[in-house]
């Protein structure tokens, strides 16, 4: 289903499927289905074509068109799904009943009857739309319309990475950070003046840079507390009192709203506070500083040169220069941008073909597109016309995707994997090569729109993109045009987004208006027709009864607390009518339960129940929903009884199952198609093992495997069956063990087959009996592994090593030994590691001669930015020499020149009150 072509991309290859035998369709009505798929073949064309011309260059009968042919898409796919719901869904929910043949003939009966009833529906209808279409094509034709050629799309090089890792890659913020608003900011000195409570306000248009600059200004001096920005106003007074702290509120509109918030902040507060708020409107501003102190920095375009390097960096990344004949065009597209980074960057990611600029026929295209350029008066309407050009430049498929992003709120940070799961179910993905997942297909899917720079990637720990966000200007122009195409709709409670109704297929509720009470909701005319629903936080107390939906396919809770809702009770009460539903998100709801009316949902491909803590238990219907792909319910503790598991045969991640028989550890086996496994151990015995190791063995596909454990015995059965009997598949990415065990297993892996852990990128083993040497450095030698995590249990070897010629890409190092190691890193080891963590064996280093506490940290971990952790074990050493060596570990990582924030932890805790003389008491390893 797309924004440009209704549902056409899913309706399409259900009418084959209707064709089919096992159907039993009439002649006739399989002739009418032939010709609707014919005719619809050539719309489906005919509609691309139309998404490709931006709207406003459309001729209105175009349009008219257009819209036409898109709701009736949507009403024949709506059509076509009942039908096959009725069909493939007969019976289900079919109380057993045992006590005659008569009954069972009564049954099949009247099951007959109803496919026979559904038959002639089905035929009716056929008949219905056939007349709807043929007239539509024969108003097209009355009135000439003609479906413009649109011009020749520019494809954007896949390979290519967007811009905004890091503020610092703005070039220009630099000079504007240090030169200009740190002088405003000033804390030096003692003057009475720079002790008082200090507001700067950051003021400019859209795209300018003000948010980066005001989180590059916090990068910099961020050891001042910083503030929750969804903490409530009525609390913030509380919370700052008597505190030093920098404050950034970014993108204020509203006047009345800064004089609520500025109560909050006392200009009696003497600690030489600092408050940063950014705004595109100028009368805010000077509302933001209104007192002698107070300072207002106007964000400037990016001079010239400025411009020229961040255009050319994102063309030519290999810092080649531009080439002699590219340089006026360049410059002719510079003037249009006006100096606007987001501009910039959109325009060159569209114009970056692998490490050289477009064609010039492509440039010309780009340069009549954009008009005029952007001017102080022109400036918001010119940027939504830059970015509308990379928009309109997206395969029809990334369109829809990225239109289905204006259902989140400004500033979101929008989850990478439930997004694509969502565009999955809308039906927005569609099968690559055969056998392909569809959410491999979907990812690949997000990271083009990364490569686009059409939202913004958000990095985790191991500099992984986990989300993303979208810009406000982006996100204004995607609102913009699902609101002309009625792609989806927001409901605020206010009264604008109230005023017009229509066919809208997809509602995000939020909760902007707290004061509402929901009754313009239910009193909404088009739910019947509505396909996909996401609530945010508190607007659930708009939500209507779920029988309401009749052909509802997405219905997205998660983070909703239903335990307090009225509307929705904690059994989800009429769940089960929603017989199109593919997605359910309730993670982190609260519910205690699931209704057995789940089993109704045949359709559902997401089962998300994520954070749920005191669900104990899932309906046994949940494990015959056979079209399942994603089923999370993780830290609950839920146990699957025997011959459920081997239902879901179509599941690819199965998350959060406690196993305690061999029976359902065999079960796994069946799953075919699982990509990511985590699951516990409720208890260890060398049966389950067995058992879940030779179900491992018939997983090809896996790329994530967490194992934990709930039993306290030590045992390291498992790790050693991985090691004689399984072989990890070459897809592996993720290897989490959270049982007892040791590096026997990895060891085996590695020297009987190293390219069996190419792509391992994250090892974490929090309870592994002990590491040695040469485990360092056989892990050393992983080439993919950004994430090394290991905690040992009964350390024997006293010095380990980390050598300058391994983990060559590992972003975060955590090798906890306890009291009987130390760790020494070579120089030149980890030179990308941003997270370093380690334990010091005091005593241990001491008796092995280095006194000083020399780690190896001077000139060393070039790339440690983010944090560094000392865990010092001190057992059996006197109170001062403890002092005396954390102050020269800590002397050590000070000099470290990137100055990363700095974490040491005593074992055993030092009390304050504690003499030089007492005696550290010595602590377990």
């Amino acid at each position: 289903m797309e924004v440009v072509t209704g549902a056409m991309g899913s309706l399409l290859p259900k009418l084959g499927q209707l064709l089919m035998d096992e159907y039993n369709l009439h002649k006739r009505v399989k002739k009418d289905v032939r010709f609707l798929s014919m005719e619809l073949e050539s719309m489906h064309a005919a509609l691309i074509k139309v998404g490709e011309v931006p709207r406003d260059q459309l001729d209105r009968q175009v349009k008219l068109w257009a819209d036409e042919v898109r709701d009736l898409s949507y009403n024949m796919e709506d059509v076509v799904d009942k039908f096959l719901v009725r069909i493939d869904g007969d019976g289900i929910q079919q109380p057993h009943d045992n006590s005659g043949r008569f009954k069972e003939l009564k049954n099949k009966m009247i099951g007959l009857f109803k496919k026979g009833k559904n038959h002639h529906r089905i035929a009716d209808t056929v008949k219905e739309i056939k007349e709807q279409l043929q007239e539509v094509a024969a108003r097209r034709d009355r009135n000439k319309v003609v479906v413009p050629n649109p011009t020749e799309p520019i494809t954007i090089d896949p390979c290519l990475r967007a811009l905004y890792a890091e503020a610092t890659e703005l070039v220009g913020i630099y000079g504007k950070r240090d030169q200009e608003l740190m002088s405003l900011l000033s804390m030096e000195g003692d003057d009475a003046s720079n002790k008082r409570l200090k507001k700067v306000s950051i003021v400019g248009f859209g795209g300018l840079g003000k948010t980066t600059l005001a989180r590059a200004v916090y990068d910099k001096i961020k050891d001042l507390a910083m503030l929750d920005a969804n903490q409530l106003i009525k609390k913030l007074q509380e919370f700052l009192e008597n505190k030093r702290y920098l404050v950034i509120i970014d993108d204020i509109w509203d006047e009345k709203l800064w004089g609520g918030i500025n109560f909050a902040f006392s200009n009696r507060n003497n600690l030489g506070s600092r408050l940063i708020t950014t705004t595109r409107i100028v009368s805010v501003s000077n509302s933001c500083c209104s007192s002698a102190d107070d300072s207002i920095y106007k964000m400037e375009p990016l001079s010239t040169d400025d411009s020229r390097r961040l255009f050319y960096k994102r063309i030519f990344p290999n810092d080649s220069g531009c080439p002699n004949e590219f340089e006026q065009v360049s410059k002719d597209i510079l003037k249009k941008c006006g100096g606007v980074p987001l501009t910039i960057i959109t325009i060159a990611s569209a114009l970056a073909s692998g490490q050289k600029m477009k064609p010039k026929h492509e440039r010309d295209i780009l340069l009549q597109s954009i008009g005029s350029g952007l001017t102080e008066d022109n400036s918001l309407e010119e940027m939504r016309r830059i970015l509308s050009f990379s928009y309109y430049n997206l395969p029809s498929h990334l369109k829809t995707c990225l239109l289905y992003l204006c259902i989140y709120p400004e500033d979101s940070m929008i989850a990478r994997d439930r997004l694509i799961w969502k565009w999955v179910a809308e039906g927005f993905v569609h099968h690559g090569k055969q056998g392909t997942s569809l959410f491999l297909v979907g990812l690949n899917y997000f990271n083009q729109l990364i490569n686009r720079s059409m939202i913004q990637p958000i990095y985790d720990d191991l500099g992984q993109v986990h989300a993303c966000r979208v810009h406000d200007m982006v996100l204004d122009l995607i609102c913009n045009l699902s609101h002309e195409a009625k792609f989806a709709k927001l409901l605020d409670g206010t009264g604008d987004s109230m005023s017009s109704q229509g066919n809208v297929r997809r509602l995000s509720l939020q909760d902007r208006n707290k004061d509402h009470q929901g009754t313009p909701l239910r009193n909404f005319t088009g739910i019947s027709l509505v396909r996909s629903i996401t609530i945010f936080t508190s607007a659930i107390n708009i939500m209507p009864a779920l029988s309401r939906f009749e052909v509802l396919r997405v219905l997205d809770l998660s983070g909703c607390n239903l335990g307090k809702s009225s509307s929705l009770q904690l059994n989800l009460k009429g769940v089960g009518h929603l017989v199109h539903l593919r997605y359910l998100g309730l993670a982190r709801t609260g519910i205690r339960e699931l209704s057995a009316e789940i089993g109704n949902l045949q359709f559902l491909e997401v089962l998300d129940l994520g954070d749920n803590y005191e669900l104990d238990e899932l309906p046994p219907a949940v494990f015959k929903l056979k079209r399942l792909i994603y089923l999370n319910v993780c830290l609950s503790k839920v146990v699957p009884t025997p011959g459920v598991l081997q239902n879901l045969t179509s599941i690819e991640v199965l998350r959060g199952f406690w196993v305690s028989l061999n029976i359902i550890a065999q079960e796994l086996g069946n799953l075919a198609k699982l990509r990511e496994l985590h699951i516990c151990f409720k208890d260890g015995s060398l049966d389950l093992y067995e058992g879940f190791v030779k179900s491992l063995c018939n997983l090809h596909h896996i790329e994530s495997l967490i194992v934990s454990c709930n039993s306290r015995e030590t045992s390291f059965e498992l790790m050693d069956l991985l090691g004689e009997r399984w072989v990890p598949p070459v897809h592996l990415r993720e290897f989490v063990s959270y049982k007892p065990s040791q590096l026997s297993a990895l060891r085996g892996w590695i020297k009987r087959d190293p390219s069996h852990l190419s792509n391992l990128s994250e090892l974490i083993l929090t309870s592994v009996k002990e590491v040695q040497q040469e485990d360092v450095e056989i892990i050393g030698g992983l080439l993919s592994l950004r994430c090394l995590a290991i905690k040992t249990t009964h350390q024997t070897q006293r010095l380990l090593v980390i050598c300058a010629n391994g983990f060559r890409c590992v972003v975060y190092f955590e090798l906890d030994c306890g009291s009987a190691a130390q760790i020494i890193f070579e120089s030149g080891a980890l030179p990308r590691a941003e997270v370093v963590r380690f334990s010091l064996g005091m005593r241990v280093a001491k008796e092995d001669g280095n006194r000083g506490f020399d780690l190896g940290l001077q000139g060393n971990l070039l790339s440690l930015r983010r944090d560094v952790c000392v865990y010092m074990y001190c057992g059996g050493a006197r109170v001062g020499e403890a002092k005396e060596a954390e102050a020269a570990v800590r002397h050590a990582l000070d000099a470290h020149p990137n100055h990363p924030p700095i974490e040491i932890y005593m074992f055993p805790d030092i009390a304050k009150d504690a003499h030089d003389d007492d005696l550290c008491e010595d602590e377990e390893n």
